[in-house]
């Protein structure tokens, strides 16, 4: 009789939640880590300006040139302030994805561990009805002497 667990439908399941979960909880940080980078350049790019900046203050160059500057080093900052909400947002969103993962995780587990038990009772049942049929037979053969 080979061995069947009753609620592997089930722990089919969970394992599927499990993983559609660890899918959701990794895009959010992919997400994360594409805000975080876009931050960093943005970063590099408001240096760069304000360093171009500096040079045409110290050269003479039109007003309309030098506001256009600071028009884009402003906008930069807002881009950028946007972009801190987003990563705010984001956390939040993954912190609850990582709740809702944890659960589904442990959800399966506790059914992966049943199955390790059940598997390693059946086991053990195996054994000992084989260890039988070799006595009985040993016990047959002896009693013929």
């Amino acid at each position: 009789m080979p061995f069947h667990f009753p609620l592997e439908s089930v722990l089919r399941l969970r394992k599927s939640i499990e993983r559609r979960e660890e899918l959701s909880l990794k895009t959010i940080q992919l997400e994360l880590a594409r805000v975080r980078r876009r931050v960093d350049e943005l970063t590099d790019e408001m240096a760069s300006a304000c360093q171009e900046r500096e040079r045409a203050l110290r050269s003479s160059i039109p007003a309309s040139r030098l506001q256009s500057m600071q028009v884009e080093i402003n906008a930069a900052i807002e881009a950028k302030q946007i972009l801190f909400e987003t990563l705010q947002t984001l956390k939040l969103q993954r912190d609850t994805q990582m709740k809702v993962y944890k659960a589904a995780h442990n959800g399966r587990q506790v059914l992966s561990d049943l199955l390790a038990q059940q598997r390693s009772l059946y086991d053990q049942e195996q054994l000992h009805r084989q260890q039988k049929q070799v006595d009985d037979i040993f016990a047959v053969r002896w009693q013929r002497t």
